[in-house]
């Protein structure tokens, strides 16, 4: 089971290995953006069995967008930074 602010990594394609963020979910579709080549405005559109899952979800992220909040490519990139930084 995926959720919104969840981290994933691709496994395939042109960004094999590339960290994301979840920003929405349509059935069996993921939207993933990582706020540098992939923007908030046109999110990549991945099936889920394309991608591995990371037991790590950003909070503030999620909670901005399920209550529409205003939110920036930098607040994907500072929380993918966080996620990188920190120690399993």
């Amino acid at each position: 089971m995926f959720s919104i602010g969840q981290m994933v990594y691709s496994k395939n394609g042109r960004d094999k290995g590339e960290a994301f963020l979840i920003v929405a979910i349509e059935g069996e579709y993921l939207f993933l953006a990582d706020g540098k080549r992939r923007k908030l405005e046109k999110p990549k559109k991945k099936k889920a069995i394309h991608v591995q899952k990371v037991n790590k979800i950003d909070a503030d992220i999620k909670n901005k967008i399920e209550n529409n909040m205003y939110l920036l490519d930098s607040d994907l990139r500072s929380a993918l930074k966080r996620f990188k930084e920190k120690p399993e």
